[in-house]
Parts: C-alpha cells; structure tokens; sequence
C-alpha cells in the first residue's frame, strides 16, 4: 500500500528526517541501528529513525549542557522572540503536521489538526510568559533587610513523552523549558518519533540555538532514561505517561534528587443528572470520550448517569456511536482511527470480554474490527459493575462503560474511588449542585458542562497517583524555575 499517495497534501515519506537531533545535527545512532515506525491503519513500515544509545543520549546531555549557560544568559524578550516564530512555524505548516500525526499515530485528519493547533499555542503562551517571569522584592518583617525572590532556569531537563499526542505533549514541555531559560533533551515515544524530529527541524529554523533541544529516539527507553536521570548535569524531569512507569522514574530521579513533574494516568468519570440537558450531555461525552479515538489521558472512562435518564442518554450515545466512520486516519472521512498497535486491541477486548462476564451488556460494538491495521469497534456498555477491570483500568480506547446511579452523594463515592485523579466531567442544569459536586471531585480538572477542558492557559495536572506538578498556564514555566531568594541590605 502507498501510504503517501492517500494523503490529501504532498507529504513526502521519503524526505522525513530519521536520524536523532544532537547539538542542532543529524546524526545515525552509535551502534547503526534502527526502530522501525509502524503505520496502524494498515501494519506497514513507514520510515525506519536512528535507534539511540545510552551514550547517544549521554551527548545529547552534553549538548544541552553546553548550550546552557549562553541560553539562560539570553534576554528573555529574544527567548519569547524565538518561541512566536515556532509558533508561527507550526501554524504555516500545520496541514503537512497533521498529516504527519495521522500517519504515524492513526488519528483523525480532524483531531490531527486540533493537536496542531494546540501543540502550536503552547508556544505562542509561553513567548509571552517569558517576559513576564516576575520575582518579587519585599521587607523583611524585623526590617533589618530587604528580601528579594528571583526565578532562574533549574538546568538542563529531561522530556519523555508518549505516542498519543506526538506534538503537543512535546510543545507542552518544550515551550516552557525554553522560555525559563532552560535546554532540553527529548525523548519521544518510539511509536510515534516522526513528529519530534520534524519539529525539531522548525525549532532550529525558529533560531533556537544548537544544542538547546535534542532529539533521541530509543528502543531501550529504561537503560537510556536512568543514565541520562542519573548524569549530575541533568536537574529537570519532565515525564507524561502512564503511571506505573511514572512510579519508576520517581525512584530513578531520587537516587540524584532531579525535580521531577509528572503528567500520568486518568480514570476520569462523567457524571449526567437527571436534570442534565441531553443532547448537550450526549454531544460532551462524544468529545471526552471519542477525542483521538479514547486514546487520551483525559478520555472518559466511566460514565455515571442518574437512573431517570440512563436509558434515553444510553440510546442517544449508541446512535452516535453507530455513525461513526472508522477508517485510517489520514482518509478524510474518518471519524475514527486505529489503536497505536496490536497488543492495544487485545487488551481492550480483554476489558470487554472481563465486564461482560461480570453482568455488562454490549449496546453496540464490542470487539475488533477484521482486515488490516489495529481497528476496534467504537463500543458502548451497560451495566458496567464497579469491580470490573474497566472501571478500574485506564481504557486507551473507544468504549463507553455505562453505570447507572441514584443519589449524589453515591456518585461522588464512585468517582472518587480510584487511586487516579486526573479529570472529572459533570453535567447538570443546577449550577449550584454543579460547583458541589465539582468541588468534592478529587481530581486535578473538572469540566462542568463541558466535555472539553485543556487549554495552554490553564493549569493542566492530577492529585493522587495521576501526577505531580502542573503543565500550562503560569505553572508550566515556575516548573522549570528555581526560586532563589536573596536577603540583602542597602
């Protein structure tokens, strides 16, 4: 299959940069190397990247190292210069990006263009937060001096991302790392390394200088991240994924007590009243649920809805459910893509198999989808028990566990009986009862009344074991600060 002459702007496969990104150079990896990047719409290879490593990545630390010091030392009005022309970088380029997205990742030409624009935004943020990066100065309560607070670059950082939003997880960390001053090392998933490396290609054309941002990709994700953790020049991780490898990396980061920010896993509910407007209920919950196919930390995983309305929201979800086109991401028509791989379909068919078997009924869907690629049908179950694995698991995918509930204070029990707390979702006319129950929910984020709640402008981030640290927002740049106070007279 051509892959290439499916999508719909010339992307060309053939012309992608595939070595790792090292001191603003391209370079093979030590030992020769390579990680094949696997289309999963159809199995196919696409392009084989520069498999790097430990000592790969040892110089991609030297590089940011060596860039550090002049970088910091860079007024802040030329970092936020270089972080809009990024922006404006992505923005002009944004159909081949996406393109790009769709291809490697899977999804949707139309939540690929979303990513984009998103991912591209974080840079625009963050120029302006570079100028803004306010200490303060004050008196001393005795008045024997003078207190002054300053935020300077923690050092060179570590960015791991995942394969499900391969640029703006990357921007999301790369943004506020470059206009605190900071140089960087990212290691992309391997899944999905084509985007970073493209975008490592605008940053250099942006003017960021050589060596503030590196590129390696690795099929030895362990050995290379705990060699670059345990490298006294390193200060900063920054890590989204899931949460057992979070767990992991804490462990490795305080062998040498690097700060560490955590974005980890999500086992978000949406809770629908009785009372909630349906169709905005519905339209919410086809956002939060089906955005990038469910392969988000964000997408809904349990869906609690009162009884009086349990089965009209049920039917309306199975309707939409039913019309979705599943296809290849970079096909125009698609409304919903393939998982990342093989070993995603069988685990989510494990989660169906598991809920049925504890009284769950499957509505519409339910299984893969034959041919080939990584397809499963998009899903919707009722009747979902507690104790099954899906409401415990994360689902990584496009199936709606429905369970039904009665009174607001069991909802609440529900929701927040889980050790994850990234997101939770409410809807309900009654404002009042909205701002109750979104204040009791344990979790970082509440979107009420909306299934849609990121934004560069806000402080994205869970409680429990869904992370630490916020990413976004004034936060996403005091993340990659030092305060420093100064106790001074005059």
């Amino acid at each position: 299959m051509n892959v290439a002459a499916k999508l719909s702007t010339p992307l060309s496969v053939a012309s992608l940069p595939t070595g790792l990104f090292i001191d603003g150079q391209w370079r093979a990896g030590t030992e020769g190397k390579n990680i094949d990047v696997i289309d999963p719409s159809n199995g196919d290879v696409i392009v084989s990247v520069a498999d790097a490593t430990v000592d790969d990545a040892m110089e991609a630390i030297a590089s940011a190292h060596r860039a550090a010091k002049s970088w910091a030392a860079t007024a802040p009005r030329k970092r936020s210069e270089i972080l809009r022309r990024c922006f404006e970088l992505m923005i002009e380029n944004k159909d081949m990006l996406a393109e790009l997205i769709s291809l490697e990742n899977g999804k949707t030409l139309n939540d690929a263009q979303g990513e984009v624009v998103y991912a591209a935004e974080f840079f625009r943020w963050f120029a302006e937060e570079a100028v803004r990066l306010n200490g303060e100065i004050s008196t001393a309560p005795s008045g024997a001096n003078k207190i002054i607070v300053q935020h300077q670059p923690i050092g060179v950082a570590v960015l791991v991302t995942p394969w499900n939003f391969p640029a703006a997880m990357a921007t999301r960390k790369i943004a506020p790392a470059l206009a605190a001053g900071c140089t960087c090392v990212l290691k992309p998933a391997a899944e999905t390394p084509l985007t970073a490396l493209v975008l490592a290609n605008l940053y250099k054309q942006a003017g960021v200088p050589d060596g503030a941002v590196n590129v390696v990709i690795t099929s030895q994700s362990g050995p290379v991240v705990r060699a670059m953790l345990n490298d006294p020049r390193v200060r900063k991780l920054s890590f989204t994924g899931s949460t057992e490898v979070g767990r992991t990396l804490l462990r490795e980061a305080a062998a040498t007590v690097v700060s560490c920010s955590m974005e980890l896993g999500g086992n978000a509910p949406f809770i629908v009243f009785d009372d909630a407007d349906l169709d905005a209920a519905v339209e919410g919950a086809m956002v939060a649920k089906m955005r990038n196919g469910g392969e988000a930390c964000t997408a809904v995983n349990r869906f609690y809805v009162q009884s009086g309305i349990a089965e009209a929201f049920s039917a309306r979800l199975v309707e939409r459910m039913k019309l979705l086109k599943v296809g290849a991401g970079y096909d125009p028509k698609s409304q919903c893509g393939p998982l990342i791989n093989r070993n995603a379909v069988e685990r989510l068919s494990g989660l169906v198999n598991d809920a049925r078997a504890k009284g769950a009924k499957v509505l519409v869907g339910g299984g893969p989808l034959d041919g080939k690629g990584y397809f499963f049908a998009p899903t919707v179950l009722s009747g979902v028990s507690p104790n099954s694995r899906i409401s415990a698991e994360e689902i990584f995918g496009p199936i709606a566990a429905i369970t039904t509930f009665d009174t607001e204070d069991d909802v609440i029990d529900l929701a927040n009986a889980t050790e994850y707390g990234l997101i939770s979702y409410v809807y309900t006319r009654d404002l009042a009862r909205g701002m109750r129950v979104s204040e009791q929910m344990d979790s970082g984020m509440v979107g009420l009344n909306r299934g849609l709640v990121s934004d560069p402008a806000a402080p994205f981030g869970g409680t429990k074991q869904s992370g630490l640290g916020r990413e976004g927002a004034h936060h996403g740049i005091l993340e990659f600060c030092e305060t420093k106070y100064i106790a001074v007279t005059w």
